[in-house]
């Protein structure tokens, strides 16, 4: 009986063992056909949309940028197809061996290059490993695509500047966008690697210029390596852009200036469009647009001369006896002289225990203000300052446009300085003092200015009064039609038109009449009229007076000439300085007048 029992209680252990067991397997088949089920049927197309990730890349095809034009429909700016070399971090298994195979063959920051992978968000976004390939390191890449599992090339479209240095400062540049760029964009379509506007209108401008990128979905193999295209959207183009300025004309001016530093200006005064604009020294764009090197980059900014500055706009300085306009007609329209007023000139103007000389040691003798400002006679206008002061002067500038930015479309634009006796008592807590009137009066002392100001005012005195904002862009072509760019009128100088008529009347004479300052301006049939100036960079003593061409070359005077033509019609005004040039009269008016002969001579 006992061993009956025992087999009967082994035989229901069993049982309920295997029980157990079956609940187990059935339970867990359930749970298989279910997972199956749920993964089939809820998930499939969460993870058919995966599936398509890990084998599908989407490389993203950069718009091209919209053209330049001149103001005669002359293509100044356009793209060309440029060979990068990419590298996608997530398809690169052996980054140390793919970037030594890299860097044996081209020359690239890899520290800059491991830094971008390191901080890349998205291990399947490109990065940028070099711009602009050369056709042997396009071939090199061919031959080598089986060794770079995720190194592949990009054709992207790269900014060409077709005249090369010609009007850089006014094209700008683009380059690659920097991290704090990037950061500042975060809700826009920018991504690492990107090219952007950094300066000139290329930066102004590069909502309009910058285009909308496509993409491009490719399937890859397990390494990461390109297998078909699956779809490809185009990109859109930028928007075109038409500029004011002539670059046949532009050309002639950069070649006017071989050999020296300064800027030029040239306006249409009947509407305010910049006709050229030069800064030198300069730069060549286009070594940026396929990623600027460090070398060139080092040796712009260790420049002294200071190529990247557009001193155009950017470059301070005394105007001379430019600034004689501003005194003869705040002289008139103030009534301390009238077109017959008389001051003799023995070539000094003794100010209590000082002596204030005019740059004629003889003198004029007898001044009428037409004669004062054919000759420049300094005398003249120490006398018409002294008697008006500094605080009335500085109204006539402010109200020609000195000592303000002329808002035009360029970043970076510096307002110059008009000095006023409050100015002084607040920037150097000392009180105004008669003789810097003197000095004042004849554009020395603390009077800066840039040459677009000068520029803008002599352009205000040739159209009888009007100040408009310089214009540089005159239309953009979009998709929907052509926006065009208005003139825009910025105020009136505060002179009445029979000041303005003695002005003119005077200034023509500096140019047409055989004691003038600006005679090398002159053209054989058409009528200029102008101004010189000469700015002095350092103060001298009397004993100390040498010959420009005997001082250090950063000592001597800056020239200047400021002019308009045709007299009677004009259609184009021009501002010259040649840095540490010598008298305006020698260095600047002769570039003046060849540039107003060709202008006018060709249209």
């Amino acid at each position: 009986m006992r061993i009956g029992g025992r087999e009967q209680n082994f035989s229901e252990t069993v049982k309920g063992r295997i029980l157990i067991f079956t609940i187990l397997i059935v339970t867990s088949i359930l749970f298989l056909i279910f997972r199956l089920w749920y993964l089939q049927i809820i998930k499939s197309d969460e993870l058919k949309l995966l599936a398509e990730n890990n084998r599908v890349r989407t490389i993203p095809l950069k718009a091209y940028r919209g053209k330049i034009f001149d103001r005669n429909n002359k293509e100044i700016i356009n793209s060309r197809p440029s060979f990068n070399l990419l590298l996608t971090p997530e398809d690169v298994k052996e980054p140390e061996r793919i970037l030594s195979i890299i860097a044996s063959r081209f020359k690239i920051d890899m520290d800059r290059i491991k830094m971008e992978i390191k901080n890349s968000h998205a291990l399947f976004q490109p990065v940028t490993l070099k711009r602009n390939l050369s056709r042997e390191e396009v071939a090199f890449i061919e031959e080598h695509r089986i060794d770079l599992p995720g190194v592949f090339l990009d054709i992207e479209p790269a900014r060409n500047y077709v005249h090369e240095e010609a009007a850089s400062h006014i094209f700008g540049y683009v380059g690659e966008i920097t991290k704090p760029q990037l950061d500042n964009l975060r809700n826009s379509d920018y991504r690492l690697g990107d090219l952007i506007g950094q300066y000139g209108i290329e930066k102004r401008y590069e909502s309009t210029l910058k285009g909308k990128r496509g993409s491009k979905y490719i399937e890859v193999d397990a390494t990461g390596r390109e297998l078909k295209v699956l779809r490809e959207v185009k990109p859109d183009f930028g928007y075109n852009l038409y500029l004011t300025i002539d670059i046949e004309l532009q050309k002639e001016a950069e070649g006017l200036f071989e050999g020296k530093n300064g800027a030029l200006v040239a306006i249409d005064p009947r509407d305010g469009s910049i006709l050229a604009m030069v800064s030198k020294p300069s730069f060549n764009p286009n070594f940026f647009a396929g990623g600027v090197s460090k070398e060139y980059w080092s040796n712009l900014t260790a420049d002294n001369y200071k190529p990247l500055q557009n001193r155009a706009i950017q470059g301070q300085y005394p105007p001379g006896s430019v600034f004689k306009i501003i005194t003869a007609t705040a002289g008139l329209e103030e009534g301390v002289i009238t077109p017959a007023t008389i001051i003799n000139c023995p070539g000094f103007f003794k100010l209590g225990k000082k002596t204030y000389r005019c740059w004629k040691k003889s003198g004029h003798g007898k001044m009428d203000l037409q004669n004062a400002l054919i000759q420049s006679c300094d005398v003249f206008f120490y006398t018409v300052g002294f008697r008006l002061g500094v605080d009335r002067l500085s109204q006539y500038a402010y109200s020609s446009g000195l000592g303000n930015s002329t808002d035009i479309d360029l970043e970076g634009e510096k307002a110059g300085l008009i000095p006023t006796s409050d100015w002084k008592e607040r920037a150097k807590g000392e009180p105004w003092v008669a003789g810097e009137t003197l000095s004042v009066s004849i554009g020395q002392s603390f009077n800066l200015v840039t040459p677009i100001q000068l520029a803008n005012m002599i352009s205000a005195v040739a159209n009888g009064g009007t100040i408009f904002k310089p214009r540089i862009v005159y239309k953009i072509e979009t998709e929907s039609g052509v926006n065009e760019v208005k003139p825009e009128i910025k105020g009136k100088l505060a002179a009445a038109q029979k000041t303005l008529d003695i002005i003119r009347d005077s200034l023509r004479g500096v140019v047409s009449d055989a004691r003038g300052t600006g005679r090398a301006a002159t053209i054989s049939g058409i009528v200029v009229a102008g101004k010189t100036g000469t700015a002095q960079v350092i103060k001298m003593k009397e004993s100390e007076d040498k010959a420009d061409e005997d001082l250090p070359y950063e000592f001597r005077d800056h020239a200047w000439f400021v002019a308009f033509a045709p007299y009677e019609n004009p259609t184009i005004a021009v501002a010259v300085l040649v840095e540490h040039g010598g008298h305006g009269g020698s260095a600047a008016a002769p570039i003046a007048g060849r540039l107003i002969k060709k202008y006018l001579l060709t249209q």
